[in-house]
C-alpha cells in the first residue's frame, strides 16, 4: 500500500493566502519537500521532517517524494503561489510518465492554490477582468526565440499579459527586451503593473505607462502584468490608482 503525495502552494507569501484545503494537506503530511524559503512558510510540528532543496532542483525533488510515497510515506511537496502555475504540479507529472509504474500507483492529490497574477490583480483592481495569459520569462526550459514568438501573438491578439519569473542575476535582460517586443503593437500609455510581493509587509505596486516600463523596476519577487489597449486606469483622490479591464470588447469597425 502507497502513501499519500500531496502538491500544495503556499500562496504568493502572506499567511492568509494559503487556502484551508492547503493547511489540512500540511496537516496529514509527515515529509515535506520543497524549495528552502518555501517549506519555511510552514509551521511544523516536532514530528514532521523537512527535506528542503534549491530552486532548480523541481525534477529531483519530485522523484524523491514519489518514492518515499511509494514506501508508504505520506508526504508533502511544497510551492509557492498554486502548485500548478509554473510549480511543483507539473514536476511531479513530470516524474511519474517517466518513472517506474509503481509511481503510477501513488495516491496523488494536487491542491489549488493562489498564484501570484491573482494575488497582484485584486491589490491593484481588476486588471484580468477579460481575456489574460501568462507567460514564464525564464529560458531555461524553453528557448527563448519561442518566447519572444508568444509575446508577439499574444499582445496583437489584445491579451493581457502576467509575466512571471520576469528577471534574475542570471537572467537581467530579458523582461526589457520584452518590453521592447511589446512596444512594437501595444500603445505606449498600456498600463504596466509592477507587483511585487503582494500582501506581503515588503508589498509594492507600481502602475506606468508600457513607454516608460523599465525593467529595473522588477525582481524575481515580482509579478509584471502588462494591460492590453482596452485596459484602464482610474485615478482617485487620496487613494491608490486602479487599474481594469473591462468586461465587455466592442466589435472592431468594418
Amino acid at each position: 500500500m502507497t502513501g499519500r503525495l500531496f502538491v500544495i502552494g503556499t500562496g504568493p507569501g502572506n499567511p492568509d493566502q494559503m487556502t484551508p484545503e492547503a493547511r489540512q494537506a500540511v496537516e496529514a503530511s509527515r515529509e515535506f519537500f520543497g524549495y528552502f524559503p518555501y517549506i519555511d512558510r510552514l509551521n511544523l510540528r516536532p514530528d514532521q521532517i523537512k527535506v528542503a532543496s534549491d530552486n532548480r532542483e523541481e525534477l529531483n525533488r519530485a522523484e524523491a517524494a514519489l518514492r518515499r510515497a511509494a514506501e508508504g510515506a505520506d508526504v508533502c511537496v511544497v510551492s509557492g503561489g498554486d502548485p500548478g502555475v509554473f510549480a511543483m504540479a507539473a514536476a511531479v507529472c513530470e516524474a511519474i510518465d517517466a518513472g517506474p509504474d509503481e509511481w503510477k500507483r501513488v495516491d496523488l492529490t494536487i491542491v489549488p492554490g493562489v498564484t501570484a497574477m491573482l494575488a497582484v490583480a485584486a491589490r491593484i483592481g481588476a486588471p484580468l477582468g477579460h481575456d489574460f495569459c501568462a507567460i514564464s520569462l525564464s529560458d531555461n526550459l524553453k528557448p527563448w526565440e519561442v518566447i519572444e514568438t508568444r509575446l508577439r501573438l499574444v499582445s496583437g491578439a489584445g491579451l493581457v499579459i502576467a509575466l512571471y519569473n520576469p528577471i534574475s542575476k542570471a537572467r537581467p535582460w530579458q523582461l526589457g527586451r520584452a518590453f521592447e517586443i511589446l512596444r512594437e503593437t501595444l500603445p505606449a500609455a498600456t498600463p504596466v503593473v509592477f507587483g511585487r510581493a503582494a500582501g506581503r509587509p515588503d508589498e509594492r505596486m507600481l502602475v506606468m505607462p508600457l513607454g516608460e516600463a523599465e525593467a529595473e523596476r522588477a525582481d524575481m519577487a515580482t509579478c509584471v502584468v502588462i494591460g492590453s489597449p482596452e485596459t484602464r486606469v482610474i485615478s482617485r483622490p487620496g487613494l491608490p490608482d486602479l487599474v481594469y479591464t473591462p468586461r465587455f470588447l466592442e466589435e472592431p469597425t468594418r
